[in-house]
């Protein structure tokens, strides 16, 4: 499978005069033609800045890009201009942001805003541009018709499926979606879900699906990332995560989802908080809230230590600590 995003190396800070705030360190993705990578972790893990950072949109300042690769179709785009990189946003890669409710203009109807797009990009006539939009809409499951409709008439779940109208509309290699179901109520998310899969394999579109819910993971995701406070603890397909997760981290997040065959009254809850970000423990990370942290961990950083094709960074499988529970082959689930 051709690669068409290769990610070697991302940091990412924003810096003040008080403080440094390290959101993503030593980012590493790769993702193929038509594939999906569930990005994964708690609120503050630097998911979304991973994202900006992707699409060259980190604020600067305070945020900057300190080091790394971006390689999309085998380009750099830490190296090409701003207007070559305006070229590429919204037509080879686009991102649905956070809460649809406020990405959309209030006073342009929902057929301007898609045909805005498409005009861009596309050397289309404004009444060209305007009956593709109308066929966007049609794809995401609006009539075409509500072409001059304001966000206002639309309730939530339409408006997400706008966005996404908007987001597809030059057919993107990349699509970068930032928790596309939040805010969405449980029947309404399946149908953007599904709407979401059905598009993909359509267009044969690449996604990268940021999120802290699993059961979404596993309904649209072939590769997941695990992260935490900036870094990806670990990586692999989604076989590799759900059946043999490694990380002690992962074994929390799993643990702390309800199960329906097992009787207990009370779930396992992940101890503490994610740690601040311009107070980053030494050592691994995740060592505070570890249940296997043993002395080392406070003071060797882990390395990424990769078993055919599953990443993982834990000192206890580069054999520095002894944690049978770990690495005896019991980190199935």
């Amino acid at each position: 499978m051709e690669k068409l995003l290769n990610i070697k190396n991302l940091s990412i800070n924003y810096e003040t005069d008080d403080e440094k705030v390290m959101a993503v360190t030593d980012l590493e993705i790769e993702l193929g033609e038509g594939e999906t990578l569930g990005l994964v972790g708690e609120t503050g893990a630097g998911k979304t800045t991973a994202a900006l950072g992707i699409m060259r949109l980190v604020p600067n300042p305070p945020g900057k890009i300190i080091s790394g690769e971006i390689y999309f179709q085998e380009r750099n785009l830490l190296n090409i201009s701003e207007e070559d990189m305006r070229a590429i946003r919204g037509r080879s890669i686009s991102m649905i942001f956070q809460d649809p409710m406020t990405s959309l203009n209030p006073v342009l109807t929902v057929g301007y805003q898609i045909a805005e797009v498409i005009q861009i990009h596309e050397e289309l006539s404004a009444k060209d541009a305007m009956n593709k939009a109308s066929e966007m809409l049609e794809l995401v499951g609006i009539p075409g018709n509500r072409l001059n409709d304001y966000p206002h008439q639309f309730s939530g779940g339409m408006k997400q499926r706008v966005i996404i109208a908007i987001a597809l509309a030059c057919n993107p290699k990349l699509l970068i979606a930032d928790e596309p179901t939040t805010a969405l109520d449980v029947t309404i998310q399946a149908q953007v879900l599904d709407l979401m899969n059905e598009l993909k394999e359509k267009l044969k579109t690449s996604m990268i699906l940021i999120t802290h819910d699993l059961g979404v993971v596993a309904q649209v995701c072939d590769k997941v990332a695990i992260m935490y406070a900036g870094e990806i603890v670990e990586s692999g397909t989604l076989v590799d995560i759900f059946e043999h997760p490694m990380h002690p981290y992962t074994h929390g997040l799993f643990d702390s989802i309800p199960n329906l065959d097992d009787d207990v009254t009370r779930l396992k809850p992940i101890k503490g908080l994610m740690p601040d970000p311009t107070n980053l423990p030494s050592g691994c990370r995740f060592h505070p809230r570890c249940p296997y942290a043993q002395k080392e961990c406070s003071v060797v950083s882990p390395k990424t230590v990769s078993k055919d094709g599953h990443k993982v960074k834990c000192l206890a499988y580069e054999g520095i600590i002894n944690v049978p529970e770990l690495q005896g082959g019991e980190n199935g689930r």
